[in-house]
């Protein structure tokens, strides 16, 4: 990982970690910024993994005086059991480490899924999401077999349990707790198609009533790119909204 003081610690046996900003705010407020996936227990440098990759957007926003975290659930896919631990994770960093009750949640890609279905449950604990080509339809992702074990299920339990896991199924309590929503997606990307991950998600967060924008990356795909890393848009909107009294 990047220079940077962190804090490494465990929840339940999972890795988590806090990277903490140079100068926290002057009033004791912690406000913080969740990452996911955090993948710690496979190696430091999985490519979706806080790492250096991500240097551009955690050294903005520990410079504003935000903490920047998250903790290893493993390839959950947005499970329960992840969801617990989440639950776990949020408690430890409120309750013992003083931190701001509403973070804000920054997924890519799979981590799309945890986040958006732990926020569903818990959306008074949310203060907004920006993410970068999230996976947020299971109905538009193939390879369910990978999803439904971690969840404990069949393929076709799964399938018919969709719309308890899926996130664009479960988007109302995010939409009446007026949380505001910013994806950045490219318009080549196959793995996550754009339109029905990114754009759907979008479209029904509208319908409810609620606020949602995505940054079209013209000819990017699912891949390291700084037109993703380095997109001063999301920077400004977590600042906007994990700083707002």
């Amino acid at each position: 990982m990047f220079d940077a003081d962190m804090v490494r610690l465990e929840v339940d046996e999972h890795d988590a970690f806090i990277l903490k900003p140079a100068t926290p705010k002057a009033d004791g407020d912690k406000p913080w910024v969740w990452y996911a996936p955090t993948l710690l227990a496979e190696r430091e440098e999985h490519w979706m993994s806080p790492g250096t990759r991500h240097a551009w957007i955690f050294k903005r926003l520990l410079a504003g005086g935000v903490y920047v975290t998250g903790v290893d659930v493993g390839e959950s896919y947005g499970s329960p059991a992840g969801r617990s631990i989440y639950d776990r994770f949020h408690e430890l960093l409120v309750k013992r480490y003083g931190f701001s009750p509403k973070p804000g949640l920054l997924p890519i890609s799979r981590g799309g899924l945890m986040a958006y279905n732990w926020a569903a449950n818990r959306p008074d604990c949310v203060s907004c999401i920006g993410s970068i080509y999230p996976l947020c339809n299971l109905a538009a992702y193939p390879p369910l077999q990978r999803i439904a074990k971690p969840y404990g299920l069949s393929v076709a339990e799964l399938r018919a349990q969709m719309d308890q896991h899926n996130p664009v199924a479960r988007l109302r309590p995010l939409a009446a707790a007026g949380v505001p929503i910013l994806h950045v997606h490219g318009d080549q990307d196959k793995a996550v198609p754009l339109e029905s991950h990114s754009a759907e998600l979008a479209r029904r967060y509208k319908a409810l009533g609620g606020t949602a924008e995505v940054i079209v990356i013209s000819g990017k795909g699912h891949e390291v790119a700084p037109e993703y890393w380095q997109e001063p848009r999301l920077v400004e909107f977590f600042l906007k909204h994990v700083l707002a009294p």
